[in-house]
């Protein structure tokens, strides 16, 4: 999924048409009338995440359970519920932020390295290219035995980083080339995950053009002050005072030297759009190209040609070597280095460029001071001139294809051309191998509730490429594709890192082997489903109009009054990110996608969490209720005796653009403890607005309320108005329940009071109850006890810790309206009858997994 930056805004998106099984977000300009998107997060974005439990009986739940008599060194509260029947447990100085004081203060470092001039090992790789599955945005990596450098950081560069065991924990520098959520996607939860590392967390040098002081003074509000310490802007600095600002050239255009050592010069020529003044370029715009320069290494020492020239072995052969001229021992000559050294090592030169317009491309090629790397016959040449080995090409195709870009590109001569912005787009080859073979599985199992990862047959992927454009000396670029720079020797492209790419019959001809018994399996399932289809009421799939039909095969007796003539277009679940933490092999972080179809989608969660995370204050109840009961008065939620109510409209907007969402504000970060005054004038235009479209999205009702986990955490409760039935009948609408992170609490289970569906956190198997209670989450026992008390009639488990890489610890005699929740796993309203049934083909599936911490994948991609 793009990055979404945490701004306030709205996404509209096109509707999905039911049979669309994997969704996707893509926003137009014109959107049809009553379509919509939102998102929504539950909880704050700081990590590491906190988790959530339930303890619903003293004489079952949370006292007799193994750690009952714990000694917990953690403020602990046992609250009653309102119906006095239960009881929880939970960490109370976390969920109120107090926790932090107890821990010891970090003060993550740059980490010291020893250089190694010769540099034994050094290449260029690139990590993700954005051809597959849009899994990643390219990157790129700049290796060297003691430095690593990363060039952008796009969204997906952890999970990629930790599947193909790249260690981030040694990158020194991160370059971006320019600022937006293809290059910085991933650049705040990867700041995230190495400042929690070790017992001081590690920080980088980051470095990019004047706009990124826009990005940091974003991430300041969740990421330690002295992990982005080091963050250096270049260029024209803007109003702000976020990142270090390095001295601006005489020219623009000029190169900006920002690394100079024994081991590399990497220096800075900013391109911005032609013609336009500073002033006029708007943030984004501004675009960078680099310049890797390795210094030039002494040719090898001839000890044979030393002695031939009268010299001893001794002190006289390491002068020589350093460059210094000494006396022939024997003879009386001097003997300067050229006599015995072999010729110099050229230096090899790496330039990255991102061009992404054509009035871009119009400044790069005016730039003077890129004359010197020019090797084409049609160029001045001197003794100066410097041959660039290796161009990587970051431009979009639109751009590359351009005449003027390729006539650029002869200019470097017998350079290689490496287009990382440039390729077939369409290829579904997965990258993530771990994920998509899971995923395959799982489809081959039970694939009405999860749809195929996107796997083209090998015969197809290798006859679909066709020629490829032939540009100078250049190739797509593809994952984990090497460009080697030292040794010399091995001077070149180097593939043998790239991953074989693999076929869904393949992975599903290695599930026979592993396990014999899914063959039946899955035919079991398959003649469930066609009973289940011929048992309905044979009906066409469409009316005349294309509206989808009612499903006739869902009776009354069985189901809640709400699934009534339920429609297959009416509500699908997908589980977008069913992991804790951070980014996995096999789970992402959470986020839930609710389509509404024709009216409309919602995403509960993303990622870190974005629109949701500013505006859920504004969506609980006592809002809700406050908006109802002050609208029909005046139309800005104030009262008439309040100062507000004075002010004129504009001026009240004014206020609230200055007081919740305006630059240098707060934006109300602080824990709003109960009884504490509410602007409801601020929180009025929000309500208006969402109310609207709730409606035209078929919504009663989206109601946040708070959970015990941090500050600021909210659940969410999402209600579909009534509908008529085709003979008249009023059938009630569906009730969806999100936990977010949290501990089980009274609040949580009132919300969940008849919910269709609870999607509830289960991060701990239920005998780590006491980590549970110290990180505020939950046990899967727990999760499923708050759904059982409150009557929700199907419980979906998600966020499960990393210690569970596929399959979760769990009771499968408590789960008889549970189902395990999967990466990509699709629920449509009408399967909801059928959903408890394939918990016993998934013990099958993982019954030959083991409970392993994946944490230690991450740590093997992270850590020294």
């Amino acid at each position: 999924m793009r990055y979404v930056s945490p701004n306030l805004r709205l996404l509209f998106s096109p509707p999905l048409r039911p049979t669309l099984s994997v969704p996707l977000f893509i926003s137009k300009p014109n959107p049809k009338p009553f379509s919509f998107s939102t998102i929504l997060a539950s909880s704050s974005s700081k990590r590491p995440r906190s988790f959530s439990n339930l303890s619903r009986r003293s004489n079952s739940t949370f006292k007799d359970r193994k750690g009952g008599g714990r000694d917990m060194t953690m403020e602990e509260t046992t609250g009653q519920s309102k119906d006095s029947s239960s009881s929880f447990g939970f960490n109370k100085r976390r969920a109120e932020g107090r926790d932090k004081s107890d821990r010891p203060k970090k003060n993550p470092q740059l980490k010291e390295r020893k250089l190694n001039p010769t540099n034994t090992i050094a290449y260029v790789q690139i990590l993700g290219t954005g051809m597959d599955t849009q899994d990643t945005s390219p990157s790129v990596l700049l290796f060297f035995d003691k430095q690593r450098f990363i060039f952008n950081a796009g969204e997906g560069l952890q999970r990629f980083c930790t599947e193909h065991k790249v260690k981030l924990s040694k990158i020194d520098h991160i370059f971006l080339s320019r600022v937006c959520s293809e290059t910085a996607g991933g650049l705040s939860g990867l700041l995230l995950t190495l400042a929690g590392m070790g017992e001081e967390g590690y920080s980088v040098k980051i470095w990019g053009p004047s706009d990124l002081n826009f990005l940091v003074g974003a991430m300041k509000s969740f990421i330690p002050h002295a992990t982005m310490v080091h963050t250096q802007s270049f260029g024209q600095s803007p109003i702000s005072d976020a990142a270090e600002n390095v001295t601006a050239p005489i020219k623009a255009s000029d190169p900006i030297v920002l690394v100079k050592d024994e081991v590399v010069k990497i220096s800075a020529i900013l391109l911005q759009p032609h013609c336009l003044e500073q002033s006029q370029i708007k943030p984004g715009e501004m675009s960078v190209l680099y310049i890797c320069e390795l210094p030039e290494l002494m040719g090898k020492f001839d000890p044979k040609r030393a002695a031939a020239l009268g010299l001893k072995a001794g002190p006289k052969y390491s002068e020589l070597q350093h460059g210094k001229s000494v006396k022939s021992d024997r003879l009386d000559i001097m003997v300067h280095p050229a006599d015995v050294m072999d010729p110099p090592v050229p230096g090899p030169i790496v330039i990255l460029v991102d061009c992404p317009t054509e009035s871009h491309l119009q400044e790069l090629l005016s730039i003077e001071c890129l004359n010197g790397y020019y090797t084409d016959v049609s160029s001045h040449l001197t003794e100066s001139t410097k041959m660039v080995n290796c161009v990587i090409h970051l431009s979009p195709a639109s751009v590359v294809s351009s005449p003027n870009y390729q006539k650029w590109m002869k200019k470097f001569g017998s350079a290689q051309h490496i287009m990382a912005g440039h390729g077939k787009k369409t290829l579904e080859v997965p990258i993530l191998k771990s994920s998509a073979r899971v995923t395959s599985r799982l489809n081959y199992l039970w694939p009405q509730f999860f749809p195929a990862p996107g796997f083209l047959s090998l015969q197809h992927l290798s006859s679909s490429e066709g020629p490829i454009l032939k540009i100078c000396e250049s190739i797509p670029a593809e994952n984990l594709l090497k460009f080697t720079l030292r040794p010399y020797a091995q001077l070149g492209l180097d593939r043998s890192h790239i991953p074989t790419p693999m076929g869904q019959s393949q992975v599903i001809d290695e599930l026979h082997l592993e396990i014999p018994e899914i063959a039946d399996a899955a035919q079991h399932v398959r003649e469930f489903w066609q009973e289940l289809k011929e048992s309905r009421e044979v009906l066409p799939t469409s009316n005349d109009n294309g509206v989808m039909i009612e499903e006739p095969w869902l009776t009354e007796d069985t189901l809640p009054g709400c699934l009534e003539n339920i429609r297959r277009d009416d509500l699908e679940i997908v589980l977008l990110g069913t992991g804790s933490s951070q980014p996995s092999k096999y789970r992402n972080v959470s986020s839930v996608y609710i389509n509404l179809f024709s009216k409309g989608s919602l995403l509960l969660d993303c990622g870190e969490g974005t629109l949701g995370q500013l505006k859920r204050r504004s969506t609980t109840k006592a809002s809700w209720d406050t908006f109802v009961r002050d609208g029909a008065s005046n139309n800005d939620g104030s009262s008439p005796q309040s100062p507000r109510h004075s002010n004129a409209k504009n001026e009240s907007m004014q206020e609230v653009n200055q007081t919740l969402f305006a630059k240098g504000s707060r934006m109300q970060s602080y824990l709003r403890q109960p009884g504490s005054p509410v602007d409801h004038s601020a929180a009025y235009p929000f309500l208006k607005s969402l109310k609207k479209m709730l409606g035209e999205a078929g919504l009663e009702a989206l109601i946040s309320f708070p959970v015990v986990h941090c500050p600021q955490a909210f659940g969410i409760v999402l209600e579909a108005a009534e509908r008529v039935s085709s003979v008249g009948k009023v059938i009630p609408g569906w009730k969806i329940v999100y936990s977010g992170d949290t501990r089980p609490c009274p609040e949580l289970v009132d919300a969940c009071r008849g919910a269709t569906v609870l999607i509830h956190e289960a991060t701990f198997e239920d005998g780590l109850v006491d980590e549970a209670i110290a990180r505020n989450h939950s046990t899967t026992k727990e999760a499923i006890e708050v759904g059982n008390s409150a009557g929700a009639y199907r419980i979906v488990l998600t966020h499960f810790s990393q210690r569970y890489p596929k399959i979760p610890v769990f009771d499968e005699t408590h789960m008889h309206k549970t189902c395990i929740a999967f990466d990509m796993m699709s629920i449509n309203i009408a399967d909801l009858p059928v959903l408890p049934k394939v918990l016993p083909y998934l013990k099958l599936l993982f019954r030959n997994e083991v409970a392993v911490d994946e944490s230690d994948d991450i740590l093997d991609a992270l850590v020294l």
